[in-house]
């Protein structure tokens, strides 16, 4: 079953003893809940919504985070994206980290002997656009490793792309999904 993965990544983040914020357990409930009754929910054309992966990207150091200026939307966020019809949603966060900020050393965090480990879960609903209707991102989070000496190459999609001092990037946080991630970074 191409969900299985994703449900077995959700339910070891929910018995990680560090996953104690109320509002994000029960996203991550949530987040399973629509994985098992959506046999598509990696695709972006089921309307109600769609499970995205997103790249908290860090410096090894990790006094350090990227952040991408999204042109659309005029605000900073973490890189991510659409998973379109790929289940593994580690790649989905490398690839858009990737293709968001033209870093190419990523380098996924996990502990010895695990696999990926989720970072963080947020649901999140986006507007009606167009003739896409309002829908919700079913957003799994990973925390990636790049190296600030690196060079960003920008695209049409972004309109900035930066590393924020980790105190910085967690003043200007503009949403309680991104200030909960920052903050866990250690």
């Amino acid at each position: 079953m191409h969900r299985q993965h994703l449900l077995s990544l959700l339910q070891q983040h929910l018995d990680n003893p560090a996953t104690t914020d109320p509002s994000e357990r029960a996203m991550t409930e949530a987040t399973q809940q629509f994985v098992q009754q959506h046999s598509d929910c990696f695709e972006r054309t089921l309307l109600v919504g769609h499970v995205t992966g997103s790249a908290c990207v860090v410096s090894p150091d990790r006094q350090q985070t990227v952040l991408i200026h999204h042109g659309k939307l005029d605000r900073w966020f973490q890189p991510g994206g659409h998973a379109d019809g790929d289940p593994d949603v580690v790649t989905v966060a490398l690839k858009e980290a990737q293709e968001e900020t033209g870093l190419i050393r990523l380098a996924l965090v996990t502990e010895p002997g695990k696999s990926a480990p989720i970072f963080d879960v947020d649901v999140h609903p986006i507007p009606a656009r167009g003739e896409v209707p309002a829908h919700l991102h079913y957003d799994i989070r990973f925390l990636i490793e790049a190296d600030p000496t690196e060079p960003f190459v920008r695209t049409e999609e972004v309109q900035n792309v930066k590393w924020f001092l980790l105190d910085d990037a967690k003043s200007m946080a503009d949403s309680p999904s991104l200030g909960r991630m920052l903050t866990k970074i250690s």
